[in-house]
């Protein structure tokens, strides 16, 4: 298959999805880049409970992006305690998004937008990631 979209070029998304706004911002942002076909999200969780098939599935793919929501880096520490290696990585913190830990805050869509961008950007004009299969 031609094109930056086939399975040697797909895009693995893993976001924190924690407890606070920006961890359900980086799961919002992955649920919408897989659907709008800018990569697939995969279940952190899995490679997390260091079960075998999600983390050779990890080891596997070429293209990885990881999104935190915070600085406490929950992904980043999966990822570095599983052994994948050669991941890119995004903290929503470190794009001006403030964590607040009210669950029942209303996640304004212009973050998700914000969050979503930023990991387009890591990619921008690629022949091989995130930014070629819009």
């Amino acid at each position: 298959m031609s094109g930056c979209c086939g399975n040697a070029g797909e895009v693995m998304i893993l976001a924190c999805s924690g407890g606070s706004n920006v961890g359900q911002i980086t799961n919002q942002a992955a649920v919408e880049l897989t659907r709008e076909g800018h990569g697939k999200m995969f279940c952190l969780a899995g490679i997390g409970a260091q079960l075998q098939g999600f983390v050779k599935s990890a080891q596997d793919t070429s293209r990885i992006v990881v999104l935190d929501g915070c600085p406490v880096g929950c992904a980043r520490k999966i990822m570095e305690n599983a052994q994948v290696s050669g991941w890119e990585y995004l903290v929503l913190t470190d794009l001006g998004i403030e964590k607040v830990k009210d669950r029942e805050l209303a996640i304004p869509a212009g973050q998700v937008e914000q969050a979503k961008a930023a990991v387009r950007a890591l990619h921008s004009g690629s022949q091989s990631g995130i930014g070629c299969c819009a």
